[in-house]
């Protein structure tokens, strides 16, 4: 898995996840303890690019789904990009593509406003 840092503008540290492959069972706690790492450790602000991820499972969701929360509770923000087109589909029939906030492009995600958690 890919990892990258970015300082925006304002001066908000931002972490690219870039995983591959697959996001589900036997991948998802791997990407979970990750995603808790970075947003404990570097910053709560987190883009997850899926642009190699063909296949996403309810395992994959869930820690997508959980980073999100994290990210949420810390004042950070989450968004998805890049989303592979049979990876979106998925998120369409879960409706998750309403939860989420998913950019067409890594750069998109990254010049979005890093936005607070609701109180």
């Amino acid at each position: 898995m890919k990892q990258k840092t970015y300082t925006t503008k304002d001066n908000v540290t931002v972490i690219v996840l870039s995983p591959s492959g697959r996001l589900d069972i036997a991948t998802a706690w791997q990407f979970r303890l990750k995603l808790q790492e970075c947003i404990s450790k570097l910053s709560p602000h987190v883009v997850v690019n899926l642009s190699e991820v063909g296949f996403i499972d309810s395992s994959g969701l869930t820690a997508l789904v959980a980073g999100m929360r994290d990210a949420d509770k810390e004042g950070g923000s989450f968004r998805l990009c890049n989303v592979h087109p049979e990876s979106k589909l998925v998120f369409e029939v879960t409706m998750m593509d309403s939860v989420f906030e998913i950019c067409e492009t890594e750069e998109e995600a990254l010049e979005g406003n890093p936005r607070s958690a609701v109180s």
